[in-house]
């Protein structure tokens, strides 16, 4: 592919909802040339245009749809992890892809792609933000923040792109070390999306609620306590601070997920800190009752996590 910078870049979207969509609707607002990648049932209807609402602007980019991943230098895989596996069936032609950004909470879905798709094309980053997609092609960014931090192995693919929406108005961040890039957001998640979905509960009256808010805490102190193992430089008095500042009216995608009887990325969001614990012989008595929690309101007959 060529690396002409006075061309626009060419992105597909793995996952049109509420980051896709952000994600797409920023870069084609920028003059990049973008692609949803939605199901093959759906791809001869979807609209060709994404609608956001944001603090970061209201506005309205073009772009195509598709229903297999085309040639593109950027694949932003945005689903949820628990469509994950099935998803990358669209990727029929992955050396036409340059690199593969994969937004998705957790942890272990960067090792399967490099797998199957090899080490130097995957690209490690995360994403803090509150967005979902209210109707096909129709995007509510919700918290006034939106923060991508990436693996500095992908600046010469992504700095234009990080560039082009940090001007929008994202905080974007290339970090050199990737169990710290990983981990740094899981042991935030984590609290954050157990608490506020075994509690039923905004952020704000989390916090508001001694009970519930020493459970928060301790899941934070365990999940820093596995990710240290892991090889992660985290404070949890540094995540304990962050949680301080989130807007109160926050909710986690995971109680909403439960409110909507879809299945919640639990695995993927507790089941690093849970095996990590195992590994480690870290003891994580709060994580796992709050995991029991979020199963019970879900109406998980079995544990998924074992």
């Amino acid at each position: 592919m060529s690396d002409d910078s006075s061309k626009p870049m060419r992105h597909a979207i793995l996952g049109a909802g509420g980051v896709g969509g952000l994600i797409g609707a920023c870069l084609a607002h920028a003059g990049d040339l973008v692609a949803l990648v939605v199901r093959p049932e759906t791809a001869s209807q979807y609209p060709k245009q994404l609608r956001l609402e944001s603090p970061l602007g209201n506005f309205t980019s073009d772009v195509d749809v598709a229903a297999e991943v085309p040639p593109a230098d950027v694949l932003w895989i945005t689903v949820k992890a628990t469509q994950f596996q099935s998803a990358l069936a669209a990727l029929k032609n992955p050396d036409a892809v340059r690199a593969i950004v994969p937004l998705l909470n957790g942890i272990d879905h960067i090792a399967v792609l490099r797998a199957r798709y090899g080490a130097e094309r995957v690209i490690p980053a995360t994403i803090a933000v509150e967005t979902e997609r209210v109707s096909p092609g129709h995007i509510v960014h919700r918290s006034p923040f939106a923060r991508l931090n990436v693996l500095s192995a992908g600046r010469e693919v992504l700095g234009g792109a990080l560039d082009q929406l940090s001007q929008i108005g994202f905080t974007c961040r290339f970090i050199d070390d990737e169990p710290t890039l990983m981990w740094g957001k899981l042991v935030f998640l984590a609290p954050f999306a157990l608490s506020t979905t075994a509690a039923d509960k905004t952020v704000g009256q989390i916090l508001a609620d001694p009970q519930w808010r020493s459970l928060g805490e301790a899941c934070v102190r365990e999940a820093c306590a596995v990710a240290v193992a892991e090889g992660a430089k985290v404070s949890a008095e540094t995540v304990l601070s962050g949680v301080q500042g989130m807007p109160a009216s926050m909710r986690s995608s995971m109680q909403k997920d439960v409110e909507q009887h879809n299945t919640p990325e639990l695995d993927a969001i507790a089941g690093p800190i849970l095996r990590g614990a195992r590994r480690h012989g870290i003891e994580v008595p709060v994580t796992k009752k709050l995991v029991a929690a979020v199963e019970e309101r879900a109406g998980l007959k079995e544990r998924r996590l074992a």
